[in-house]
């Protein structure tokens, strides 16, 4: 993934575009620090579609979703108790 620093994505935007599009992801650095991701828009909806829903659309959802919150029952682990002497 090549890096570019913001003030080189904005004079060359075209160029920058264009890299993402044949190249792949992009990143934008802001004072040294990386900033942002350019994607192709195919590559976002494929990692939007396969994302898990995050806790606060979860929380602002109209339905209950606690299959993702609640572990299925039967799968933990149990101490043995040792009989009492």
């Amino acid at each position: 993934m090549k890096t570019w620093p913001v003030q080189d994505a904005k004079a060359r935007f075209s160029e920058f575009l264009e890299a993402c599009l044949v190249d792949g992801p992009q990143m934008v650095t802001k004072r040294g620090a990386e900033a942002a991701v350019l994607v192709p828009a195919a590559e976002w909806r494929r990692l939007h579609a396969t994302a898990k829903p995050s806790l606060k659309d979860l929380l602002l959802s109209a339905e209950a979703r606690t299959e993702f919150l609640v572990p299925q029952r039967g799968n933990a682990r149990r101490r043995r108790i040792a009989p009492m002497r």
